[in-house]
């Protein structure tokens, strides 16, 4: 009977000890990783709202990486839309000096090769590439978005009709780019046309002289306006999207710490309460220790003295 006593006092102190420590070890867990639960079964309710709060944080993730991708396009398109116009305009220059009734055959040549040379350079700028390296006006075409077939052949556009929107966050997209046709083609007085054809023939007839490179001339300064009316136009159109970007990112700021601050309600440890907890437990199991062996040295013999 004493030997089961004895036995039963040493298991039970055993396990009073273990689970003491095992609390402290959990509580400093805690304290170094900052949550509150160390496994679902904790709390099932919190576990799972946790789940639903680390699945929100991943969409955000692939939300904001798409936010990022499609703002750098568009950007890029910005910056290539600027470039465009500042050749239209210059175009627009030297047709308004080539209708210059004083000017002969050889000014207006020279006049057409600058102008040649332009167009070319809008043709560069109408196959500039993105980020990734796809055509940037080319819709989803991965190659390029125009094919000059040389001077009086035309350009032609071999990219696709879209652009692939992109997700940003809260059910909403952004359509990061626009394709060439959205920027170099408009109706002219003639008919539908674009950019390149424009410089083509003046360039062209520039270089043919005579009355009709002077009247050439007077007649692209409409085209070229309504040319440059255009891109105007696709710069407003990228600004909307850009200023889109910019409020869906400061929407997905803020919700971002609302779910870090929900996190913290949810799982988060309590600092201050898990040290004061921590020290209880460590008193505690302190005081345990000491009863343990006092209670573990006394015997029969020593009762009796």
């Amino acid at each position: 009977m004493i030997n089961l006593s004895t036995g039963a006092f040493y298991e039970r102190s055993t396990r009073q000890i273990g689970s003491l420590r095992a609390q402290a070890e959990t509580l400093q867990q805690q304290i170094g990783t900052g949550e509150r639960l160390e496994r679902s079964s904790d709390d099932p309710v919190a576990a799972a709202r946790l789940r639903m709060l680390a699945r929100t944080e991943r969409i955000t993730s692939v939300d904001t990486r798409n936010s990022e991708l499609a703002e750098a396009d568009l950007a890029l398109t910005d910056q290539t839309l600027s470039s465009i116009a500042d050749i239209v305009m210059r175009v627009r220059e030297l047709a308004v000096q080539a209708t210059v009734s004083t000017l002969n055959d050889d000014q207006r040549a020279a006049i057409g090769v600058e102008v040649a040379s332009l167009r070319e350079n809008l043709v560069l700028l109408g196959n500039s590439r993105n980020i990734t390296g796809h055509a940037l006006f080319g819709g989803q075409a991965a190659g390029q978005a125009y094919v000059d077939n040389g001077s009086g052949n035309g350009v032609q556009f071999v990219g696709t009709a879209a652009v692939t929107p992109l997700e940003i966050g809260e059910g909403q997209s952004v359509i990061p780019g626009l394709t060439g046709p959205e920027i170099f083609q408009f109706d002219a007085a003639s008919g539908p046309t674009d950019l390149f054809a424009v410089l083509d023939g003046l360039a062209i007839a520039l270089a043919g002289g005579g009355q009709a490179a002077a009247d050439a001339s007077s007649a692209a300064l409409a085209d070229l306006d309504r040319g440059l009316e255009k891109v105007t136009t696709a710069q407003t159109v990228v600004g909307s999207r850009l200023n889109w970007i910019d409020l869906m990112t400061e929407r997905r700021e803020i919700n971002t710490e609302r779910i870090a601050d929900e996190r913290t309600s949810v799982g988060g440890a309590d600092i201050a309460v898990t040290m004061s907890r921590l020290q209880e437990t460590l008193t505690v199991l302190e005081a345990t220790q000491a009863s343990f062996v006092r209670l573990a040295n006394l015997s029969l013999f020593s009762m009796l003295r």
